[in-house]
């Protein structure tokens, strides 16, 4: 293994390699890598910083949730800030610059507000700033302006170019999973017109971190061929009235400069009669101390970089989960060669976890994760106790992987009016009664499995030519894996132990400060969120959202399910102004109207 990168493995190409820069450092990857794989590999641990206490910060997910690697790519007039680096492609001569940072990323002066952190509670800036109310224009103002953003606006008017186009269909499908591409084999088979968004650079969702069903993923994609229109790179970031739908294609994201008269990116008004959202899960955190340094991340991310990536996410992993989906990426980080430390499980026992302790892992039921040891670079050990006692043993990793369960994408079935409603099964909230033209499928409510997935996505087809008056028998022949044995996971929403337990990563929201937003009066899901800005950053509490919710359940002695969550609202994931402009910029903004006579008066002095 050359650095953190397998000798073997992934999608990328290993013999065409891309150098590129960050923070002024040269590195290099592949074809196919992503900045964050790339970074990973080249052994980089420390991205970024965080909002309010500049905490340093690693890599924690492998796709547009990432709430820490932020970066500005490119300079000048084409900058752009803000942009997860888990969804730039690596390309030759690309520039990258951590953000939120000052002089450098290893030395951040304003890293002292961690010092201050009791006088930065939630709402503290609701208290602070209103007396005397002479220094509002003078003093607090310019102070909170100069250090409110994370990245730079591009200097200068951006000369890429942008595009809008409209497009119709019978059937909108997002996502490309097992659930995505049954539910579009039944429609085109049905003869509806499909559109089929992905928003990763291929198709195949989970089916791209299964090397063994690459076949599969393949056959089920070429039956497409022709018959639906697919659309890569592209983002589905609002769901409107009427059928109406907003989605981002990335067109040449993916080099410096675009070629003539290409677009950077196009803007796709999508117009269906009916719509399938299966837009998968992603793991979600637990709130215990220092759940936010270098080295802990996500399962199903470390899963990810080294399916897709190669890329091992340290050299001794542990991993703390609360359901059996998680030690999939043990059991594949084991057989890549990758040593287990241990792993961490709050559950009396476990399907998955008595099949890893046969396979000579060394599994701790009804233990938990108190704690981490490491620095600004990285992990060095965890603390783990068991679950009712305070004694605390040290176990050395450099990596930790982290789920509290799985929880599925619901932004785009809740704002197209679908309510939400808590399934006690999987500890998540699903979309509840939804039209006959507006379906879920697959892991996006809840069920998991590929098989399983595949047979709820052709499913939620056929209801839905059912609603279009078009007849179809076609049944898509399913994933070869056996149907998944799980034991149900453990709702685990926090440890308690001395130190900062976040449940929002990017803008620094501790569990205590929901708390605090309960006793100050901001009880509400809604208030509590815009009190403590949790929910608020890039990743829109897809990883941390329903943690906070939990904990603030708890403070109001209630259950989740009766607290909620915040009201999802587009876009679902950061859009560029750009691409909500298109080509009406300059003289096509306000065109001009002139008289027949205009170029006459002008020769004639009028």
């Amino acid at each position: 293994m050359s650095g953190f990168r397998l000798p073997a493995g992934g999608r990328i190409d290993r013999a065409r390699v891309l150098p590129f820069d960050f923070d002024g450092r040269r590195y290099q990857g592949f074809a196919g890598d992503t900045l964050a794989s790339a970074l990973l590999a080249g052994g980089v641990t420390l991205v970024g910083r965080s909002f309010k206490y500049h905490r340093p910060r690693g890599i924690v997910t492998a796709g547009p949730e990432e709430p820490n690697a932020l970066v500005e790519l490119r300079a000048g007039a084409r900058r752009e800030p803000n942009t997860p680096a888990t969804t730039v492609e690596l390309y030759a001569g690309l520039e990258a610059a951590s953000q939120n940072r000052w002089p450098s990323l290893d030395v951040d002066v304003l890293a002292l507000n961690g010092m201050f952190a009791r006088f930065l509670p939630a709402g503290f800036y609701y208290k602070t700033f209103m007396w005397p109310a002479s220094f509002w224009e003078r003093v607090y103002e310019p102070a909170i302006r100069r250090a409110a953003g994370l990245g730079r606006a591009a200097d200068g008017d951006d000369p890429d170019r942008y595009d809008h186009v409209h497009d119709h269909c019978d059937v909108l499908v997002v996502g490309s999973g097992a659930a995505g591409l049954a539910a579009a084999r039944v429609a085109v088979a049905a003869g509806a017109r499909v559109i089929l968004a992905e928003q990763d650079s291929e198709p195949g969702g989970g089916l791209l971190v299964e090397p063994r069903l690459e076949t599969y993923r393949r056959a089920a994609v070429a039956a497409l061929d022709g018959r639906a229109q697919l659309l890569t790179r592209t983002a589905v970031v609002g769901a409107y009235d009427h059928g109406v739908f907003a989605a981002v294609e990335r067109v040449a994201d993916g080099v410096a400069v675009p070629a003539a008269h290409q677009p950077r990116q196009r803007l796709h008004v999508i117009r269906a009669r009916a719509a399938i959202f299966a837009t998968g899960a992603t793991d979600r955190l637990i709130a215990f101390p220092d759940n936010d340094r270098p080295g802990v991340m996500l399962a199903n991310a470390a899963r990810a970089y080294l399916a897709r990536w190669g890329v091992a996410v340290g050299r001794r992993v542990a991993l703390f989960a609360n359901n059996d989906e998680a030690y999939a990426a043990a059991s594949d980080l084991a057989a890549a060669g990758v040593e287990i430390a241990v792993i961490v499980d709050p559950r009396a026992e476990s399907e998955a976890g008595a099949a890893a302790r046969d396979a000579g892992l060394d599994v701790r039921f009804g233990h938990e994760v108190a704690g981490v040891s490491g620095g600004r670079g990285g992990l060095t050990a965890i603390k783990i106790r068991r679950r009712g006692d305070s004694a605390v043993a040290a176990v050395s990793a450099d990596s930790l992987l982290v789920s509290g369960g799985q929880t599925p994408l619901v932004a785009l079935a809740s704002q197209a009016r679908a309510k939400l409603r808590w399934d006690a099964t999987i500890a998540a909230f699903v979309p509840g009664a939804e039209t006959d033209r507006i379906r879920s499928a697959g892991a996006a409510r809840g069920v998991f499995g590929l098989r399983e997935a595949a047979a709820d996505g052709a499913a939620a087809a056929r209801g839905v030519m059912a609603a279009l008056g078009l007849a179809c028998d076609v049944v898509p022949p399913p994933p070869d894996v056996k149907p998944d044995a799980r034991s149900a996971p453990a709702p685990l929403w926090e440890v308690r132990a001395p130190g900062k337990a976040f449940v929002d990563l990017q803008h620094d929201v501790t569990a205590d400060d929901v708390r605090l937003a309960h006793r100050e009066g901001y009880g509400h899901v809604e208030h509590a969120k815009r009190y403590t800005t949790l929910g608020m950053a890039t990743d829109q509490g897809r990883i941390g959202g329903l943690v906070g919710a939990a904990v603030l359940a708890e403070a109001r002695g209630q259950e989740v399910a009766d607290v909620g969550l915040p009201t999802f609202r587009p876009y679902a994931v950061p859009v560029a102004w750009g691409a909500l402009a298109g080509a009406d910029v300059g003289a096509h903004f306000k065109p001009e109207r002139l008289l027949p006579l205009h170029d006459w008066h002008k020769r004639n002095g009028a």
